[in-house]
């Protein structure tokens, strides 16, 4: 008879780590509560060591709640919000997230990065951080420690964003709009395009998160496009004889379309005055305990032997994403 093992003690240790992660995030904002989440997964993991039984816990749920966050958070998105925004910041938008794709197959390739890895830090910092990376990762049949790795790539250069976007803005001149347009363009976390706008000003920050939640829709063609691109690579390798069936459903993100819904529902006003809130915020205490579990799932050995390269192509992602948002956005006279 297969023995039945539960995923309770890891996750039960994974809502510790996330409680807190919460905690500390509230104390420095700066950094947040998912960042705080991943480092202390890796210290505990790395460290202290994993309680007997932990490990089907914290995988399902490095995976599985990564996916009900991501379902969650569309709760917070209205399509006719999205429209209406779209049309003022399709350009921009268009210009950035092409270039951040360019910018990283680019860089991956001539710095030797794995593919995986390059995807998830050219989509994180294309469309919306660590919400984006969770979307995708299931797709590419990412690992662990390589979403540790972009996630904390990801967060890092969101820290530099909030302190610089606003220095920036102030000495390019910006209106609250035009500077509102460039941080929700050009900064990929929401909670950091909400601490950068506001920074600037209340307008500039209204405008800034309402620009990135319409940029958050990306998330949706992106990752059906990755479904066709692995579904072919699947079925090129089974004919050349080197892999097995691979059915469209194995990889299809469902979740997606759960996060399309709720975001219907909340445009339709189906949402009760407060739900809606409420579900944001258990997405993304979610995405906090998810990313314990990422964090706990990663060996720093093997971080290690990834080096700074990775964290270079970030770099030069993020830095060319913002160069050319800037750019786009005179040109099109948004300033």
């Amino acid at each position: 008879m297969r023995k039945i093992v539960l995923p309770i003690p890891g996750v039960l240790l994974a809502v510790v780590v996330a409680i807190a992660a919460v905690y500390l995030g509230s104390l420095v904002p700066l950094i947040g509560a998912p960042i705080f989440g991943i480092v202390i997964g890796v210290l505990l993991r790395n460290i202290v060591g994993w309680p007997e039984g932990a490990a089907p816990g914290v995988a399902f749920t490095s995976k599985r709640v990564l996916q009900w966050a991501v379902i969650l958070l569309g709760s917070d998105l209205s399509l006719s919000q999205v429209v209406r925004t779209g049309s003022q910041s399709l350009a921009i938008m268009a210009a950035t997230l092409t270039t951040s794709f360019l910018a990283a197959i680019v860089a991956g390739r001539l710095l030797k990065v794995p593919r995986r890895m390059t995807a998830l830090i050219g989509i994180g910092t294309a469309i919306c951080g660590g919400s984006a990376i969770a979307a995708v990762s299931p797709i590419i049949e990412a690992e662990e420690i390589e979403i540790a790795y972009s996630m904390s790539t990801i967060f890092m250069f969101n820290i530099v964003a909030v302190i610089l976007f606003p220095l920036l803005g102030r000495l390019f001149g910006f209106s609250d709009r035009a500077f509102g347009m460039w941080a929700g363009t050009a900064i990929n976390d929401t909670s950091s395009v909400v601490a950068a706008g506001y920074a600037y000003g209340t307008a500039a920050g209204n405008f800034a998160t309402i620009v990135k939640l319409t940029r958050t829709t990306m998330i949706i063609p992106t990752a059906l496009a990755l479904v066709v691109i692995m579904v072919l690579r699947k079925r090129a390798a089974r004919s050349a004889g080197d892999g097995k069936a691979f059915p469209l459903r194995r990889i299809f993100p469902w979740f997606i379309l759960g996060f399309l819904l709720m975001s219907l529902l909340n445009t339709v006003g189906a949402f009760p005055k407060g739900v809606s809130g409420l579900l944001v915020d258990a997405g993304r205490f979610m995405i906090v305990l998810a990313l314990a579990g990422v964090g706990m799932s990663a060996d720093l050995r093997r971080i290690a032997k990834a080096g700074a390269r990775p964290l270079l192509v970030g770099l030069i992602v993020w830095a060319t994403v913002a160069v050319v948002g800037l750019f786009v956005q005179r040109l099109v006279g948004f300033s």
